[in-house]
């Protein structure tokens, strides 16, 4: 039952998302402009492989604001559609329905990837190379799942909140610059590293990094994924808390409508 209640959520979530122009924004035109952008940022530097800078950069950039706008964002269009009660109250559980929304909408946003490559490899003839693709797919597969569970966090958090369009509009620069999307963490202050080292999508960027440039430390490689899953599950352990405080708050207090 739970099985096909997500199955079902994933497909609905991703037809009415791509339905969106402002989700159809985030997954078509802010890959391809970030790519430009970064590339003229980073053509003159002097880095050599820059260009899994440009390409990861852009894709995960257009993958976290299409999360933000989009798994965020659906609580508040819930509630103003007069719907999140429903949900909240349907026979499926909430966080099943939660979470087919949040996998629905991370899969589709993985497109921002191939669109930043193939808007690299056309403007710029400089295709990127992967060269090691086994382990390029387990850093696929952890940033997946690292993404999908801290926009459960996140909407969460956001779930009784009368202010969803300023939170979400405020976390989505300060986890690209934190996380290092479009540069390597290790250039910010060290009381920030700090932070940023707390956050899962850094390790799940540096993975795929490494695995873009060819993995020479296998250790190394082995050792940042086991941090990213060992903070994945305690994220996920942090979403299954909120929950029950904010089942607990909302039979007391009913507080899911707009008023």
């Amino acid at each position: 039952m739970s099985l096909a209640v997500l199955l079902a959520t994933m497909r609905v979530q991703m037809k009415q998302s791509f339905a969106r122009p402002m989700f159809r924004f985030c997954l078509i035109a802010n890959p391809i402009l970030n790519t430009v952008l970064l590339y003229e940022m980073y053509r003159g530097s002097g880095e050599e492989s820059f260009m899994a800078y440009v390409v990861l950069g852009a894709g995960l950039m257009g993958l976290w604001s299409c999360i933000c706008f989009s798994s965020a964002g659906d609580i508040n269009r819930e509630r103003y559609s007069g719907t999140l009660a429903l949900i909240f109250v349907a026979p499926a559980s909430f966080p099943t329905i939660i979470l087919g929304k949040i996998i629905g909408n991370t899969l589709l946003s993985l497109l921002t990837l191939g669109i930043s490559l193939v808007t690299a490899a056309v403007l710029f003839r400089t295709p990127l190379m992967l060269e090691s693709p086994l382990y390029f797919l387990f850093a696929l597969l952890a940033a997946v799942a690292a993404f999908v569970v801290i926009s459960s966090v996140v909407a969460c958090l956001l779930t009784l909140s009368r202010k969803t369009e300023l939170y979400m509009n405020c976390i989505e620069i300060p986890i690209i610059l934190l996380c290092g999307f479009v540069f390597p963490v290790s250039v910010l202050p060290a009381a920030v590293r700090a932070v940023s080292y707390a956050l899962s999508p850094t390790y799940a960027v540096e993975l795929l990094r490494m695995s873009v440039w060819g993995v020479e430390e296998p250790a190394a490689f082995w050792q940042k994924l086991g941090i990213l899953l060992g903070l994945t599950a305690l994220y996920a352990v942090l979403s299954a808390l909120l929950y029950r405080r904010i089942d607990r708050r909302v039979r007391v207090a009913a507080t899911l409508e707009v008023a």
